[in-house]
C-alpha cells in the first residue's frame, strides 16, 4: 500500500506520533489522511515540533492518562484543546503492588500483567472509550489521541476506531505494532521504571497478544465487537454511519 503522506511524523519530542490515514476501510474507502493522529504525550515538543503540529491544524487532543499521571507532562501547545479521559495505568499499579510485596517478577509474568491491563480496558474503562467516541462524532478533527507512551491505552483506542471504520483486523494489528519501530523511552519516563532490562523491554513494547487480550475480553463480556460497539460504546447504526462519513474518504 502506497502512503499519500508520511504515516510517522518524526517529532523530536514525541517519537510515536502517527497518522491513522490511508488504511482501506468499509466499502474500499480509505481512512482520511491528516484527520486522526495517535501519539505519546505532548509535553516535550520542541519549537519546531509545535510548528509542525500547528501546521497539521490540530484542534483537539484526547488524553487517556490517569489523573495524577498527566500532571507533570501536560500538552505544551496552547491552541490545542485538551480533553482528559482518564484511564489509570493498571500495569504500573500492578507492578508496584507486586514489588512492594517482595514478589519476584519475570518477563513472562510481566507480559501477562500487560495482557491483564488490556482486559481491564474493557472490564473497567469502557466509559472512557465511550466518551472518546462521543467526541469523535463531534467536530474536533484534526485530532490526536495519546497517553504516556502512545502504545497501550492509545493502541486499544485506535484499534477500536479502525474497526469501527471497517479496517481489516490484520491491518489494525500491523498499525498497532508500529510502536515497536518508533517508540523510544525518554529519560524522564525511564527514571520512573527502575526495573531490570528484560522487564523494561516488555513494558516499552507491544505484542499482538496484548491487543488480542482486550478483544478476548470483549467477546467474554459482551459476546462480540458489534455488541460492544452498541452496548459498551453506545454506537447506534446511525452513529457508525456518521463516523464513516467523517473519517473515510468520500
Amino acid at each position: 500500500m502506497l502512503d499519500s503522506f508520511p504515516r510517522h511524523l518524526a517529532l523530536t519530542g514525541a517519537c510515536n506520533f502517527r497518522d491513522l490515514g490511508g488504511y482501506p476501510g468499509k466499502d474500499g474507502r480509505s481512512v482520511r489522511w491528516r484527520q486522526l493522529f495517535r501519539s505519546n504525550h505532548l509535553a516535550h515538543l520542541s519549537g519546531e515540533d509545535i510548528a509542525v503540529v500547528r501546521g497539521l491544524g490540530l484542534r483537539s487532543a484526547f488524553d487517556l492518562r490517569g489523573v495524577e499521571e498527566r500532571l507533570s507532562t501536560m500538552c505544551c501547545v496552547d491552541d490545542i484543546t485538551v480533553h482528559s479521559l482518564p484511564i489509570e495505568p493498571a500495569i504500573m499499579i500492578a507492578l508496584r503492588d507486586r514489588l512492594m510485596a517482595g514478589k519476584p517478577l519475570s518477563a513472562a509474568e510481566t507480559a501477562e500483567l500487560m495482557r491483564e491491563s488490556y482486559r481491564d480496558f474493557v472490564q473497567n474503562n469502557t466509559k472512557a472509550f465511550r466518551a472518546l467516541f462521543g467526541h469523535l462524532l463531534e467536530d474536533h478533527a484534526p485530532l490526536v489521541i495519546h497517553c504516556t507512551a502512545g502504545k497501550d491505552r492509545t493502541g486499544f483506542a485506535c484499534a477500536l476506531i479502525l474497526h469501527a471504520l471497517g479496517v481489516a483486523e490484520a491491518t489494525i494489528v500491523e498499525d498497532y505494532l508500529l510502536t515497536n519501530r518508533h517508540y523510544r523511552l525518554d529519560d524522564a519516563t525511564a527514571r520512573t521504571l527502575p526495573l531490570p532490562p528484560d522487564i523494561t523491554a516488555v513494558l516499552v513494547s507491544v505484542e499482538d497478544s496484548f491487543l488480542a487480550a482486550a478483544f478476548e475480553a470483549i467477546r467474554t463480556e459482551y459476546g462480540g465487537l458489534d455488541a460492544y460497539f452498541a452496548d459498551g460504546l453506545g454506537l447506534s447504526p446511525q452513529a457508525c454511519c456518521e463516523l464513516e462519513a467523517r473519517y473515510l474518504e468520500r
